[in-house]
């Protein structure tokens, strides 16, 4: 049996380009290896925090990452995602800089959920920070007109002050989530007609069994699109 070389280390099937920061990440979260059951792989931009991504959108970031996207490609993962759903807004550069899939974004699920649901059914998306949301954003994953509302994580006082701002990088779990509830139960009462939930950020991925549980709707998030992409990109059983 001939095995093909030409990669760095083998056996590696999904490559993070992580954002730096240092509040925790618990389990469901992209940056939580032990979430998932296959190897998963991580290069940090040094300096690309959450806030140069979003508040900022800062265009000299789009050349580390695509430094970081082809580095991981050398190194051997079979596909590449981010620990950003804003990332949405380089998804299309990244991916033409390797030749591997590059999924930047949850928010790429948005039109395949869409189509799941009933022509009257909205899809529910909660974001980091919906002011910050742009059209070039949802164009970028290819969102056009999908029936869709978005809420964002903006105005929560712990979520702003620890993961928007970095003012500290300790989080009351329990605070966490009764702060998401608050977010998802607004946007249900004003919505619905909302027939399943895509959660860009993934720091709220922890929380997407208990949201499932608490609404009774289909909770999307990166974490199961990641394991969607990881069984396409490296079959084990037909």
């Amino acid at each position: 049996m001939i095995i093909k070389g030409g990669i760095n280390i083998c056996g590696l099937t999904i490559g993070v380009i992580s954002l730096e920061s240092y509040f925790p990440k618990p389990d469901g979260h992209i940056k939580h290896p032990a979430s998932f059951d296959f190897p998963v792989f991580y290069k940090t931009v040094q300096g690309a925090t959450i806030d140069r991504l979003i508040r900022e959108r800062d265009p000299e970031l789009l050349k580390p990452f695509i430094a970081a996207a082809q580095e991981l490609e050398r190194e051997g993962v079979k596909a590449i995602t981010g620990s950003c759903g804003f990332l949405a807004l380089h998804q299309k550069e990244i991916a033409d800089a390797v030749d591997i899939p590059v999924f930047m974004s949850s928010l790429i699920q948005v039109p395949l959920v869409s189509r799941m649901l009933k022509r009257d059914q909205k899809v529910g998306v909660v974001v980091a920070n919906s002011d910050a949301l742009s059209a070039d954003h949802l164009r970028g994953v290819g969102i056009a007109d999908e029936p869709m509302v978005v809420a964002g994580m903006q105005h929560q006082q712990q979520f702003a002050e620890v993961i928007l701002r970095g003012e500290t990088d300790d989080l009351d779990m329990a605070l966490f989530e009764q702060e998401l509830c608050t977010v998802v139960k607004g946007m249900l009462d004003d919505n619905p007609d909302v027939g399943a939930i895509v959660l860009e950020c993934t720091d709220l991925s922890h929380f997407a069994p208990a949201l499932q549980a608490k609404f009774g709707l289909p909770v999307f998030d990166l974490s199961s699109l990641t394991r969607m992409v990881a069984a396409a990109v490296d079959r084990q059983i037909a």
